[in-house]
């Protein structure tokens, strides 16, 4: 397998599935009283967040220090980089102090390919600029895995601001490969035509985007990286794009929801159906540690290691 996490480029179908048979195991641990196990002890591993982050960048650090890794959190505000040190210059810094592996956020897409170039140690890309964002799509493909028991067959429909999304870049290339036909919707501005390939439908008709779909993700529009003009308001989003119960009619009777976080409640879901039975929101950051554990463990530890 594979030293580092960049994209899927390079993965497998197999591999992929190494990773969710580890989960499980990972899982198991997590339900223990004593949820730790010594796999990574006596290893560094770094979070490089130069973004902010909540989720991926908490259950990183609680998925490593959960084998038992030491854990070295990079804030880029309170280091060198703000008085003019280069990247490349920090990144070899903390190769020079021991660190084993990178954990990598950057609002520069291709970033974490630079990491691993510079340090050549295994790199996880937790999100760079609008690229890539591979252990999301990871642990959203985990939990619908979770739910269907195979992504064979299933349309999965994701909606929203997929221009400036990493994360449905990602599942665009993870969940064709696992069998799964993915449908991006969202408005003519913010749904790029490149993306449209094998097992990639793209429509700016998100009521045919929904219908028959398996499982839906709503995306957050990523205000930050818009330019005016992309969107007329936040209004007339809503009133056509939002993820509600009246469009979830559309698609199969029991079909999920997923959110990638954080939410804009009510502008691209409902808090109503966000907060309903069928939306896996909550079960997404769960799986989020697992997943994430199981990566550290077959990039560090596991076979090609």
């Amino acid at each position: 397998m594979t030293r580092s996490l960049l994209d899927f480029a390079d993965w497998t179908a197999e591999q992929v599935q190494a990773i969710f048979d580890t989960a499980d195991v990972m899982h198991e641990v997590l339900a223990r009283p004593v949820k730790k196990v010594p796999a990574l002890q006596g290893m560094t591993i770094c979070t490089a967040f130069f973004e902010n982050s909540t989720r991926t960048r908490l259950s990183f650090e609680l998925a490593a220090r959960r084998m038992s890794a030491d854990v070295v959190t990079f804030a880029a505000g309170a280091s060198s980089l703000s008085k003019g040190e280069s990247l490349r210059d920090t990144i070899e810094t903390l190769n020079a102090l021991g660190v084993d592996a990178f954990i990598v956020r950057h609002e520069a897409s291709g970033a974490a390919h630079l990491v691993n170039k510079y340090s050549a140690k295994p790199t996880i890309n937790a999100g760079d600029g609008r690229r890539a964002h591979p252990t999301q799509a990871l642990l959203d493909a985990y939990t619908l895995r979770e739910k269907f028991g195979s992504l064979e067959g299933k349309k999965i429909t994701i909606v929203g601001d997929v221009r400036h999304s990493r994360v449905a870049r990602s599942n665009a290339e993870l969940l064709p490969m696992l069998g799964a036909s993915v449908t991006l919707c969202g408005p003519a501005t913010l749904l790029p035509k490149e993306l449209a390939r094998r097992g990639v439908t793209l429509t700016t008709d998100v009521n045919e985007a929904v219908k028959g779909a398996d499982a839906v993700m709503a995306l957050r529009l990523q205000r930050e990286r818009m330019n005016a003009g992309y969107l007329g308001s936040l209004e007339e989003y809503a009133a056509t794009y939002q993820v509600n119960e009246a469009l979830m009619e559309r698609a199969r009777d029991g079909a999920f929801v997923l959110h990638p976080g954080p939410m804009n409640r009510d502008v691209e879901i409902s808090g109503s159906l966000a907060d309903s039975p069928r939306a896996l929101i909550v079960r997404q950051v769960e799986n989020g540690l697992a997943v994430r554990m199981s990566v550290l463990y077959h990039l560090l530890v596991g076979r090609g290691a």
